[in-house]
């Protein structure tokens, strides 16, 4: 298929990541215009699920589906149902999260017109980047199922579970009154300190590798997704802005830095350990 057949071809690929980035305009612009009565530009942590998986979807639904497809999707809604869920429960009745008052006081004035752009519209390009892997999976001539997507089904299915349990452990624990400056170091937490975000980095190699059995290495680009997400994760919205201050606001967490491994679950190391 050349490039002005993809172009021209209403079933192509370039047609196809059009209409995913359009959606996801469509569900950020909405989402922004509730934020702003509201003063809760958090709001747009509730929608992330959507603006992966409703472009996922699409891809799906305008190219057509095969196992491969449908075991991703498949995988994909239960993460996004739940996580959804999850952060709407969560974050109910608490009004802005403080990552987000801070950049709305970093932003001042006009901070309800920027977060239009400082947020929700980057939130909605961010997703369709990473929606890229189901794509490539639908593209034509994909290849067969295949070693590959076994791996990578096992894979993307462990880290949903794992994403789950690591925020029900996390759920469970800020129920209890807090005693001192206790912090979370069991079941899962005990091995990384931040086992949700492990589980979903391994969620989105996971379907990488899918990605990758359909396409072969004509759709290496759909890895830009697993990358993304790992760079996100790691260094941009997850471990990094999480962890910027907190020993400074719990000194208990400084101890527990020392001793449990960030991101990867490991054993963690005793006391007095080099």
């Amino acid at each position: 298929m050349d490039l002005l057949d993809a172009v021209l071809h209403p079933s192509s690929l370039w047609a196809a990541a059009g209409g995913g980035l359009l959606i996801c305009v469509l569900i950020a612009l909405p989402t922004w215009l509730i934020s702003i009565p509201l003063r809760d530009a958090s709001v747009a942590d509730r929608v992330w699920s959507a603006f992966i998986t409703a472009p996922a979807l699409w891809y799906v639904w305008r190219l057509g589906t095969d196992p491969r497809t449908l075991v991703m999707v498949g995988i994909t809604l239960v993460w996004a149902v739940r996580l959804g869920v999850y952060i709407t429960a969560r974050n109910w009745g608490h009004g802005e999260d403080r990552r987000y008052r801070e950049m709305r006081e970093r932003n001042q004035p006009g901070f309800a017109f920027k977060s239009l752009f400082l947020v929700f519209l980057l939130q909605a390009v961010l997703g369709w980047m990473v929606s890229l892997p189901f794509l490539a999976a639908a593209a034509p001539d994909r290849a067969a199922w295949g070693p590959l997507d076994t791996l990578g089904a096992v894979l993307a299915a462990v880290g949903v579970l794992m994403e789950a349990v690591a925020d029900a452990q996390l759920a469970r624990f800020r129920r209890v009154p807090r005693q001192g400056d206790r912090v979370l170091d069991t079941g899962l937490w005990r091995y990384s300190r931040h086992p949700n975000y492990f589980g979903e980095c391994c969620l989105w190699w996971g379907v990488g590798l899918m990605a990758m059995s359909a396409a072969g290495l004509s759709g290496a680009w759909a890895l830009i997704s697993p990358l993304l997400m790992t760079v996100l994760l790691l260094k941009v919205s997850g471990v990094s802005l999480l962890e910027k201050d907190i020993g400074e606001r719990r000194p208990a967490y400084r101890d527990y830095i020392a001793r449990t491994s960030a991101f990867i679950p490991w054993p963690p190391r005793r006391k007095g350990a080099a």
